[in-house]
C-alpha cells in the first residue's frame, strides 16, 4: 500500500481539499495523504499535466495519484485511471495525463458506481469518484474493477516544442512562486539541438546565448530548472512581474 497524492486547482480557502481528505480516510484510515499543491491555476489543465511530469517519479511504485483540475466537471468527459509504471493517475480524461500515460500505460474508466459515494453531484467529482477510487486502489483494487479498458484517452496535441530549420521553438507554460518561468522545452532537448555550437534563446524582448548553472549567475538568468526543463529567472527578482510575461509566450532557440 502506497501514498496517495494530491495535486487540484482548489486552493485552500474553502473546504474541498479537506473534504476529499475525509472521503479517502473513511475508506481507507491508514492512508498517507501528500498534499504537492492546490495552486495550480483555476482551470489550466496545461499547467497541471506539466506539474504531474515534475514530481510523479520520486515516489515509489504503487502510490496512487490523484489530479483534480476539471474544467468540463458534470460533462460527458471520462473519470480515468492511468496506470503506468506501477503508478496509478486518478482524474478527468482532459488531457492532464498527456505527458505521463505512453504506449504501455492501462486506462480505465471509473464506472463502477460501488466505487463512488451514493451520490455523486455534477459539480464535484473530486469528492464523489475520484477520491474514493484512490482510497480504493491504494488498498489494492486492481483498476479493472473500476471499469472497461480504453485506448483513446484525451491527449492535448500541442505540449511539446516544434523544430523548423534552424529554430527550436517552445513556450512559457508556467510560472513558480519566485515568478520564474518555466518552459515546455527540456533540457535534454536543448542540448541535443544545439549541440556544441553557438544558439540564442529568445523570449520576449529578452536574450539569451549561454545556459547559466544556477539563478545567481547575473541579474537574469537562463538555466535547465529542477523539473529538466529550460526556465528564466531574475536573481532576487520576478520574472513574471519584471518582464510582465505571460504563460503561452513564444521561447525560440536559433542556431546559425
Amino acid at each position: 500500500m502506497g501514498a496517495i497524492t494530491l495535486v487540484t486547482d482548489f486552493g485552500v480557502k474553502d473546504p474541498y481539499v479537506g473534504i476529499m481528505k475525509g472521503v479517502i480516510l473513511t475508506i481507507h484510515p491508514d492512508a498517507a495523504i501528500v498534499d504537492i499543491t492546490h495552486e495550480v491555476e483555476p482551470q489550466d489543465v496545461r499547467e497541471a499535466a506539466f506539474l504531474v511530469d515534475d514530481y510523479w517519479r520520486y515516489f515509489p511504485p504503487g502510490t496512487v495519484h490523484v489530479v483534480v483540475v476539471d474544467p468540463t466537471v458534470g460533462s460527458d468527459r471520462r473519470p480515468i485511471i492511468v496506470s503506468t509504471k506501477g503508478h496509478h493517475f486518478v482524474g478527468p480524461d482532459n488531457g492532464v495525463f498527456t505527458l505521463v500515460a505512453d504506449n504501455a500505460s492501462e486506462i480505465h474508466v471509473i464506472e463502477n458506481r460501488n466505487f463512488m459515494l451514493s451520490a455523486v453531484s455534477f459539480t464535484f467529482h473530486g469528492r464523489d469518484i475520484f477520491s474514493p477510487a484512490a482510497a480504493r486502489l491504494c488498498l489494492g483494487f486492481s483498476p479493472h474493477a473500476f471499469g472497461r479498458k480504453i485506448t483513446d484517452p484525451v491527449l492535448i496535441g500541442d505540449l511539446h516544442p516544434v523544430t523548423e530549420g534552424n529554430v527550436l521553438a517552445g513556450e512559457v507554460v508556467r510560472f513558480d512562486r519566485f515568478g520564474n518561468a518555466i518552459t515546455n522545452i527540456k533540457a535534454e532537448t536543448l542540448r541535443s539541438f544545439v549541440k556544441d555550437g553557438p544558439f540564442e534563446i529568445r523570449t520576449g524582448d529578452i536574450s539569451f546565448t549561454a545556459i547559466n548553472k544556477s539563478y545567481y549567475e547575473g541579474a537574469f538568468a537562463c538555466l535547465a530548472g529542477s523539473s529538466g526543463y529550460l526556465e528564466f529567472a531574475v536573481f532576487r527578482g520576478n520574472f513574471r512581474e519584471e518582464t510582465a510575461a505571460g504563460k503561452r509566450d513564444t521561447v525560440t532557440v536559433r542556431v546559425p
